[in-house]
């Protein structure tokens, strides 16, 4: 076993502490993989402090995580010691149904092995990249192309596959106008590669201190949802809009937004259900429609696509020892758009 260092949340709603707990060896197909950077989702925050319901503890939360690779097994072909690779939301699948075969395994009918919060093969808990290093089978890892800086290409892991799939499956591009509900870590991926895509872009956020970074990032416009007329404004502007959000809020007011045959696509995802009026949607043959992630042939197309286009996250990065505080940040929006853990900080 490889003893490996970490920080975990021990019990829902613990604050994260130090913590040392063993990776399995390196087996014919793995690939170890000293970890250098991890982001901080917002579903890290959901996830430790069992707000979804299930987690498992102790717990050592990220899966956005960028590093060095130190040692592959006997019958690894992709990658070799040195390399840079990433690992995303997930480290395993069954390989066998559908989705996996047409490699969509963020959709596999057995369900996904989540890269921390689950149980593996063998019964052991997954634990995640807030940590030294992780082992990892050679199938499930992802190239990070030389001109992203590893600080800036975590992100891309979750919140860039995020928003990426969704824009590429439904085809959004060129004479589409999307609105981009939220302008945090999704939000601000969603707006650069929507932009990179040659779609109008409109940020839809309740802050207008967040003007200036919509417009630096490529939107062409933000509309302050806070203000009484944007909505009515707004209405049947939109071919597409993305909904970021994950907190509680109003989905009805941003169908509305739509135009004929327009689709709403959520990535969001808060912590309770949230109604929906259903005569908008009939009366304007809209869609409302989900997306999670990507597989990893599309993540890693995702990865070059933003590789050749220039596109990484906006980041803060923080030594392992400010997670808490991060925590906390995120959940006021105090972050421009997404923490990054330095894992050069865990001693």
């Amino acid at each position: 076993m490889l003893p490996t260092k970490s920080y975990a949340a021990m019990s829902a709603k613990a604050p994260l502490q130090p913590f040392i707990f063993d990776r399995r060896e390196v087996g014919p197909h793995d690939v170890a993989i000293k970890i250098t950077h991890c982001g901080i989702c917002h579903s890290d925050i959901h996830q430790a402090r069992n707000e979804w319901g299930g987690s498992i503890f102790p717990m050592v939360p990220g899966h956005e995580i960028v590093g060095t690779v130190t040692h592959i097994g006997s019958q690894v072909k992709r990658f070799k010691a040195g390399d840079r690779a990433g690992v995303g939301c997930f480290v395993d699948s069954c390989r066998a149904c559908g989705p996996c075969r047409e490699g969509l395994e963020q959709y596999c009918e057995a369900g996904m092995l989540l890269t921390y919060s689950a149980r593996d093969k063998e019964g052991r808990i997954t634990q995640g990249g807030y940590s030294s290093q992780i082992v990892v089978d050679e199938h499930y890892v992802l190239r990070i192309p030389s001109s992203l800086s590893p600080a800036g290409a975590a992100p891309l892991l979750c919140a860039g596959i995020t928003t990426y799939s969704p824009l590429r499956h439904w085809g959004v591009g060129k004479y589409h106008k999307l609105g981009v509900v939220g302008l945090g870590g999704l939000g601000h991926m969603a707006v650069k590669i929507a932009k990179a895509m040659g779609t109008e872009v409109t940020v839809l956020s309740t802050s207008e201190r967040k003007r200036a970074d919509a417009k630096r990032l490529g939107a062409m416009v933000i509309s302050v949802t806070s203000q009484p007329d944007t909505f009515t404004r707004l209405q049947r502007r939109f071919d597409f809009v993305l909904d970021t959000v994950s907190a509680p809020h109003d989905y009805n007011a941003y169908v509305n937004l739509l135009k004929n045959d327009g689709t709403m696509i959520l990535v969001g995802a808060p912590d309770r259900p949230m109604p929906l009026e259903p005569f908008p949607l009939i009366m304007h043959r809209r869609r409302i429609a989900g997306s999670v992630i990507g597989g990893i042939r599309e993540t890693q197309e995702m990865l070059d696509f933003c590789a050749e286009h220039q596109i990484e996250s906006d980041v803060e990065v923080i030594p392992i020892q400010q997670v808490n505080e991060a925590y906390e940040r995120v959940l006021k929006g105090d972050v421009r758009f997404r923490f990054v853990i330095d894992l050069a900080s865990l001693k």
